[in-house]
């Protein structure tokens, strides 16, 4: 009796805590399943799809996207009653092949497989996990939260209904909301283009605040503003109307995809009364900028 008592205490002296921010902000809710299956319908979750959910209480996020769409994942919870219950009610609907459910911090969990994010935690425990999420998840992955934000960090879709099961029965609103994790474009990204006959240069600089950007460009001596710049995932487009020498004013249309520090895409560049032209666009990012040289113009 003991020994045995002597081994649970170096058991449980060499298990890993869990965070004290968690644990201070981890009072379980389960979400109803009206809202299960309206955050896995908001993410388009399907078969090829990797479900994660952070906080997972009684499994029920995973499960129903297991059930209902066929797709893999795994949950992550502190508290080990719930992790148990978890797995057991996954192997009694039938998806015990392909779910899981283990005792784990949300700080320490293996994210970079995922392509679906799900939570229902307090906006404090969001806010800390941002990084994390911005960090390890790749470009175009759906994070996916019932009633809180994350900030300053806007949703890109969301919705409210009421939901008759939330809160044992009692019936409230319920509110989801989606992000697209957002490739990173802030920087200095140079490409060139044959226009009007002749090769153009075009140094650029972007800011990013999550998935709003601004931009701003030279093209030898001119300058000019991005318009209507969309990121979603690593999927980028922008416009540029720009007068270029010799005074010919030429309307850009740029859309391509983001692949760390390359954008591989399409152009379509209109000159003012000329015919449109479709090119290949692939513009590489840098360290520095040619955007702030002199132009070589007197200025007066």
């Amino acid at each position: 009796m003991a020994l045995a008592a002597g081994l649970l205490l170096c058991t449980l002296a060499t298990a890993p805590l869990p965070a004290h921010a968690q644990e201070r902000f981890s009072l379980y809710v389960p979400s109803p399943q009206s809202v299960a299956e309206a955050m896995a319908k908001m993410a388009g979750v399907g078969k090829s799809d990797v479900v994660v959910d952070l906080g997972s209480g009684d499994g029920r996020i995973v499960t129903t996207a297991a059930r209902l769409h066929g797709a893999r994942g795994f949950g992550v919870d502190i508290n080990p009653e719930l992790v148990e219950l978890a797995n057991s009610l996954a192997k009694r609907s039938g998806v015990g092949d392909r779910v899981s459910f283990s005792l784990q911090n949300v700080f320490d969990a293996d994210l970079r497989k995922a392509t679906v994010v799900n939570m229902y935690l307090f906006p404090e425990l969001m806010r800390m996990l941002r990084p994390k999420l911005l960090a390890d998840l790749q470009p175009g992955t759906r994070i996916v939260s019932h009633d809180f934000s994350f900030g300053s960090w806007e949703p890109d879709e969301q919705i409210t209904f009421f939901a008759p099961d939330k809160f044992g029965g009692a019936g409230a609103d319920a509110r989801i909301s989606l992000w697209i994790v957002p490739a990173r474009i802030q920087g200095n990204w140079n490409w060139s283009l044959p226009v009007g006959g002749q090769a153009m240069s075009y140094a650029s600089i972007i800011e990013q605040h999550f998935q709003v950007g601004e931009g701003i460009v030279r093209v030898g001596n001119r300058r000019g503003l991005f318009t209507d710049l969309k990121l979603r995932g690593d999927q980028l487009s922008f416009g540029l109307r720009i007068t270029l020498d010799p005074g010919v004013m030429v309307v850009h249309e740029f859309r391509g995809t983001v692949k760390g520090d390359a954008i591989e895409g399409m152009v379509r560049v209109t000159p003012d009364g000329g015919k449109t032209v479709e090119l290949p666009w692939r513009a590489s990012r840098s360290n520095g900028t040619t955007y702030f040289q002199p132009t070589g113009l007197a200025a007066k």
